[in-house]
């Protein structure tokens, strides 16, 4: 098989997974642009995954002729800033924690600040783009937390977050 039929097959796969989840939900936007610097977050609502009291962090998640990628694919914060993934081209992408490649006791700071997820330590399939996900890292264990996108792990989308 190909690198673009194992595409189109992940494609539809996770097209028909977003269906058969009741992909009815609706999407978080942000209208902060791309590669606008850090900013602050306002405080969470009640019921909501801890707030963010540090600055956020903008990735980006692309898919083109180059491949698919997270840009940047390493980024260094602070315990309790915030990473926002936002869908540029290529999608469905989502954020997806590998459980044994994060630091011991971080999976319980994580799955608080993970809403909308779809399987454990893994965010919603953003099907559009303009879509935004973002994860705290308030009380987040300082270490090396490796993730990816579910739909294109075979063709290398993966991440690394360095939390200091």
């Amino acid at each position: 098989m190909t690198r673009r039929s194992e595409t189109v097959v992940a494609i539809i796969l996770c097209s028909l997974l977003a269906s058969a989840c009741g992909g009815g939900e609706k999407q978080h936007t942000d209208t902060t642009a791309i590669g606008a610097p850090p900013s602050s977050t306002p405080a969470a609502t009640p019921g909501a995954a801890p707030a963010i009291v540090g600055k956020t962090w903008d990735v980006k998640m692309l898919g083109d002729a180059t491949g698919y990628r997270f840009d940047p694919p390493m980024l260094t914060i602070k315990a309790g800033d915030g990473v926002r993934w936002t869908v540029v081209s290529g999608p469905p992408h989502n954020v997806t924690f590998w459980p044994d490649s994060i630091p011991p006791r971080a999976e319980a700071t994580l799955r608080a600040s993970m809403t909308q997820t779809i399987a454990p330590l893994t965010g919603p399939l953003l099907i559009n783009p303009s879509l935004t996900y973002t994860v705290g890292f308030v009380g987040a264990p300082p270490g090396t937390y490796h993730y990816y996108c579910t739909p294109h792990l075979a063709v290398g989308m993966k991440g690394v977050i360095v939390v200091q």
